[in-house]
């Protein structure tokens, strides 16, 4: 058992009604003197209010990135460690498998690797980009760590200006939210691109991230350079037993109130029973007298009835999926988010996945070629202009990927009629190509 340091700053953080990461920081220190250090040296900096970590050079053979090095400034007047346990606290980026899934067996093998290899113990799942976090480890424990995780099939993450560990959700897997196989289409990106992640040659970082619906649980939109989010163009799909099953134990005041009034561009009535139906309406039977109908053409795939009235309501049968470019978060221009370089594409056939692996790709290389150093994908579109980069990848402009069209008189508009008449010749031809294919 290893005495603790003296920690009243840290102590507080335990004092409130909510679990403190001090707590586990502890239960780890009890049976390792590298946590016990470490709980020194986070107390100075409590204390000092200042980081006392510096970086360095640490890796693996043959990879460029993945380790994070942090290295102690805490030194006593003949330039000794203050903490000597702690000294060295480097980081393993392990990229995690997609969708996040794990047996419990192979938990428990990845925390034995990680301790008997000389890890602290500490393990984050996962990063911000999605990487398994393993915290804690000398410079020549090391390579021993990653040969074990490696034996187990794991890799390492990116790191630095590099192309970073890749993130989609459970997806096809488990949720029916889904519209597309996520899982494929991270590992067919990721490794066709594996070499930017391990050795760094970017002007900044790049994240890729996957979401099988528009309720985005990898939060993509905001925090990747490059999002595939799934969508549908079809009416959504209703399901009148498990409706009424949702309507037993509810009642018309909440029909109205968590679902009706919430609809972000009113899309929802109600309305008797036989009303005639349009095309584009969903139509559900909700009470004896009463149906409740959606405007698929107003409806902007917000998710939120899809959420409140799951199996009631589902996605389309139409799936695919929008491609966004540019999200971040603060640096250079603030936060932003994505920007729809693709409305909708059709992500099924192996052809499909192709078209994505390819975009990827000249995404990357133009990013690699024209960006500033330490500028994200997003700050380059702003700097040199949208157009200029959809020109660049060799990506036709398309009008939906707009809401609305300009409402500024102050603007040329000769030369519209001639570019609108070539891109609805260009989607005639698509459509009959698609026609003559299925046929």
């Amino acid at each position: 058992m290893n005495s603790l340091p003296d920690t009243p700053l840290l102590n507080e953080l335990e004092s409130g009604p909510w679990p403190s990461f001090v707590t586990g920081l502890k239960r780890l220190a009890k049976d390792n003197t590298m946590m016990g250090d470490l709980l020194g040296q986070l107390e100075r900096s409590y204390e000092d209010r200042k980081g006392y970590w510096k970086g360095g050079t640490v890796g693996v053979i043959g990879y460029g990135a993945g380790i994070i090095p942090r290295f102690t400034e805490l030194k006593d007047e003949r330039g000794q460690p203050l903490f000597p346990e702690a000294a060295e606290f480097h980081t393993f980026r392990v990229q995690p498998p997609a969708g996040m899934h794990y047996s419990s067996d192979l938990l428990r093998n990845l925390c034995d690797a990680w301790v008997e290899s000389g890890g602290s113990g500490l393990i984050a799942f996962h990063g911000q980009s999605g990487d398994i976090m393993f915290q804690g480890i000398h410079s020549k424990n090391v390579q021993t760590a990653f040969d074990r995780f490696n034996a187990m099939g794991f890799d390492l993450g990116g790191a630095g200006p590099a192309l970073r560990t890749s993130m989609s959700c459970v997806g096809a897997a488990r949720c029916e939210m889904s519209n597309y196989d996520e899982a494929r289409a991270l590992r067919l990106v990721i490794n066709s691109n594996i070499d930017d992640m391990h050795r760094p040659s970017l002007p900044y970082k790049f994240k890729f991230k996957f979401s099988g619906c528009p309720n985005d649980c990898v939060n993509s939109i905001q925090r990747s350079d490059m999002a595939t989010i799934g969508t549908w163009r079809d009416n959504i799909r209703t399901d009148e037993a498990i409706a009424k099953a949702w309507m037993d134990s509810h009642n018309m005041n909440d029909l109205v109130n968590m679902v009706v009034s919430l609809c972000p561009t009113k899309a929802i009535t109600l309305r008797d029973v036989g009303t005639p139906a349009k095309p584009h309406e969903s139509v559900l039977r909700v009470a004896l007298d009463t149906e409740m109908a959606i405007d698929n053409h107003n409806c902007v795939r917000c998710m939120h009835c899809l959420n409140v009235m799951p199996g009631a309501l589902l996605p389309g049968m139409d799936k695919g999926v929008t491609v966004l470019i540019g999200g971040k978060s603060v640096l250079k221009i603030g936060a932003t988010m994505g920007t729809v370089i693709i409305p909708f594409m059709k992500l099924e056939s192996d052809a499909d996945f192709d078209r994505l692996r390819d975009l990827s790709r000249g995404v990357l290389d133009f990013f690699a070629e024209n960006a500033l150093e330490h500028e994200r994908t997003g700050e380059m579109i702003e700097r040199i202009g949208l157009v200029n980069f959809l020109e660049g990848i060799n990506l036709e402009i398309d009008p939906n990927m707009i809401a609305s069209p300009r409402s500024n008189p102050y603007i040329r508009m000769d030369g519209w009629d001639e570019e609108a008449a070539k891109w609805f010749e260009r989607k005639t031809v698509r459509e009959e190509t698609h026609l003559s294919k299925v046929a």
